[in-house]
């Protein structure tokens, strides 16, 4: 992976050099028409800094399944100047992006992400992905609508006893002791390279785009009883063992946000399939349709400097002989959403604590700006976010009407955007099962 890492790192300078040299620095004139909802406001383009810049920030966590994490991640911006006829409608015009990431248990992540939109001052944009990531740490509690079912165990693993039923996860996981360990736990080892090309139509607003994605995976169990292993062997899963993955994309996006890092205003919403098949290559033959809708407006924009309403609506449905990891992700055209819980999708809820070949997650948030200032020439906005989360899963299509199968969380947040691009986000979600505090570089969406 190494080879390929050095390969991106040499593509990317090659395309900012090329793009810098086709700067006009006395027209703002675009060689194409892009419209005027993409354009960012007034504000931010007046905090939006030149040239190119470095942002990063410590990944620091504590997670009862992954222990204490640490690490960090950062991202060179490359924004070229405010002459550029671009400087107004693209939050940079490229970004190189590295996460490096440990945890006390284990978990092993390095991932390098190259974005570049308008490449070449042309209608494409070009998105690549690679990285390794290792994780002992991973959970499964089933798979379709029985993941629905609350936690329960025995009080001592004495079975003869009534059952505690609809535990907190915290009991639940205390309860997990000797041969049953790592019961909902398993072992992951991936290395993957994901590229992409998008050409923008009708002004840039919508987008066509096409992908490609190889993945070498190992999935593996544990001693002791195995939750994951039992569902294996008795063939109501695939997924376990080790092989290539290779997956066909295709998607169209439709945007108007006005900055896509931190939006005020806009739709984005994509339709996305992911085609896997052993005749190209690939261990499994598997579909995956995910449909996408987020809305973000500006609230009472003359009483209040900038409150936004954000929200999402999500669906994904995954066809044929899926294996259980695939259930576990959703591809959006702007990267994999892990579901169903965890820091994106169900915050009150452990990663992938529900899974189901029809999965849908939604999201309501409230981002009020209520400071900012300047610190060593770098541009700080402090957010309010409270939020709340609500997400299902079903065995099939003809099940969606079944409301009993939702389950809500719920939360507060802060954001910190740094220099407009980059946000950091920290949230605190409760359940009716579990509390969780996240720290990341982004928003959930």
């Amino acid at each position: 992976m190494i080879k390929s890492y050095q390969f991106i790192i040499v593509i990317v300078f090659a395309l900012l050099n090329n793009m810098m040299s086709q700067n006009v620095s006395d027209t703002l004139k675009l060689p194409f028409a892009i419209a005027k909802e993409k354009r960012l406001s007034d504000e931010d383009l007046a905090n939006k800094k030149e040239g190119a810049y470095v942002t990063g920030a410590p990944d620091i966590s504590s997670d009862p399944v992954n222990g204490f994490g640490y690490g960090g991640e950062g991202t060179i911006f490359f924004n070229g100047k405010k002459s550029d006829p671009f400087f107004a409608y693209t939050p940079y015009r490229a970004s190189l992006g590295i996460i490096l990431f440990n945890t006390t248990r284990s978990q092993r992540e390095l991932m390098l992400t190259l974005d570049v939109p308008y490449i070449f001052n042309t209608k494409w944009r070009l998105r690549v992905e690679g990285g390794y990531e290792a994780n002992p740490n991973l959970l499964y509690f089933g798979q379709d609508e029985n993941s629905l079912k609350g936690l329960q165990y025995y009080s001592n693993n004495d079975s003869s006893q009534t059952p505690i039923k609809n535990a907190t996860y915290n009991d639940y996981e205390k309860s997990l002791k000797g041969g049953n360990e790592f019961y909902n736990t398993y072992f992951k080892k991936e290395a993957v390279l994901n590229v992409s090309g998008e050409r923008s139509f009708l002004d840039g607003k919508f987008r066509m785009l096409v992908g490609y994605e190889v993945a070498y995976v190992d999935f593996s169990s544990f001693a002791g009883k195995s939750l994951v292993q039992q569902d294996y062997d008795a063939k109501k899963i695939t997924g376990l063992g080790k092989g290539i993955v290779t997956i066909e994309q295709l998607g169209l996006i439709w945007d108007t946000r006005d900055l896509e890092t931190d939006p005020s205003n806009g739709v984005f919403a994509e339709l996305t399939n992911e085609l896997s098949l052993k005749a190209l290559g690939s261990k499994y033959d598997f579909n995956k349709t995910f449909f996408h809708f987020n809305y973000y407006k500006k609230l009472f924009p003359r009483r209040l400097k900038k409150l936004v309403f954000a929200g999402r609506v999500a669906f994904g449905y995954s066809a044929l002989d899926c294996p259980f990891f695939e259930y576990q992700d959703q591809w959006s055209s702007e990267g994999s959403i892990e579901g169903l819980g965890g820091a994106n999708t169900l915050r009150g809820f452990k990663q992938s604590r529900f899974l189901g070949r029809v999965m849908s997650f939604n999201n309501a948030e409230l981002r009020y700006r209520f400071a900012q200032c300047h610190i060593l020439k770098q541009h700080f906005a402090f957010s309010a976010v409270p939020f709340v989360d609500a997400g299902a899963v079903w065995d099939k299509l003809s099940r969606i009407g079944y409301f009993n199968n939702f389950r809500i969380s719920e939360g507060l947040g802060l954001r910190i955007a740094w220099n407009v691009n980059t946000i950091l986000r920290f949230d605190y979600a409760i359940s009716k099962e579990d509390n969780q505090f996240f720290f990341n570089l982004s928003h959930a969406f």
